[in-house]
């Protein structure tokens, strides 16, 4: 099944302490002020992967994750093709990119 923007959204809010404010005008969501998605247009969303994150998720699915062009990209920043994602994979990228933005002492309470 394809996501769409509301349903990234949905997803994005119920992880532990997710808040979405916005960044450049773009919806993005945080934990403790510290973003680990955006929603930068209603088919794409961008994650906050680990470099090897990004390289196994963009070989294992090159239809569905893409390295950002640029200096993000770089960082690890990984788009996220909404049409083509069911929700298993989103919720999979979704906890790798919350579990790289919080804080050390709120992972404790969620373990891997």
């Amino acid at each position: 099944m394809a996501m769409d923007e509301n349903e990234f959204r949905k997803a994005a809010l119920a992880m532990p302490e997710a808040a979405e404010k916005s960044h450049f005008g773009k919806a993005d969501f945080r934990v403790r002020n510290r973003i680990f998605a955006s929603l930068p247009d209603a088919t794409a969303a961008v994650i906050n992967l680990t470099r090897e994150q990004q390289e196994m998720l963009t070989g294992a699915e090159p239809g569905l994750f893409a390295v950002i062009p640029g200096g993000w990209g770089a960082r690890g920043w990984t788009g996220l093709l909404l049409e083509n994602c069911d929700e298993a994979t989103l919720q999979s990228a979704l906890w790798m990119g919350w579990r790289n933005a919080a804080p050390h002492k709120l992972l404790k309470q969620y373990p891997i």
